[in-house]
């Protein structure tokens, strides 16, 4: 009998090693952190911003307007985490400035500038970016007519 219980045992490890189970259920993964939800609360194209408002706003400007303002206010930015948006200047549908702005509260209140030469006259528009590319607002204006 000893000598049949032995090549018996030996088959059993070779088929099932013994080894330990942790049978502790494993904590659920950590949900990821939220994506930041940015809104842009107010935009406008203005000659200038004064006291961190925007001054002489509107939808057309004289050719001899010289550079035009793009102020954006945004909300949802997270806090003590510096946030990226991008304000996409457009003449007709030529690009002509991608100005990268950075978000470090809310609501947070922002501007770029751009040099409007007199001989670019016709429409334009701006888009609010997120660091992502995905469009959060368009403002449409024209210049010199």
């Amino acid at each position: 009998m000893i000598r049949t219980a032995i090549p018996l045992i030996l088959l059993t490890a070779a088929v099932a090693p013994l080894a330990a189970q942790d049978t502790t259920k494993a904590a659920p993964p950590a949900p990821a952190p939220a994506a930041a939800v940015l809104t842009v609360v107010d935009a406008a194209v203005a000659r200038t911003v004064v006291d961190r408002a925007p001054q002489d706003t509107g939808a057309a400007f004289p050719d001899s307007v010289g550079s035009l303002v793009f102020f954006t206010k945004i909300s949802g930015a997270p806090a003590g985490a510096e946030t990226v948006v991008h304000h996409v200047w457009y003449h007709g549908d030529t690009q002509v400035a991608d100005v990268e702005l950075h978000i470090a509260g809310s609501p947070w209140r922002t501007w770029s500038r751009k040099t409007v030469p007199a001989d670019w006259k016709g429409p334009w528009h701006v888009e609010v970016r997120d660091a992502g590319g995905a469009v959060l607002k368009r403002v449409d204006f024209t210049v010199g007519q």
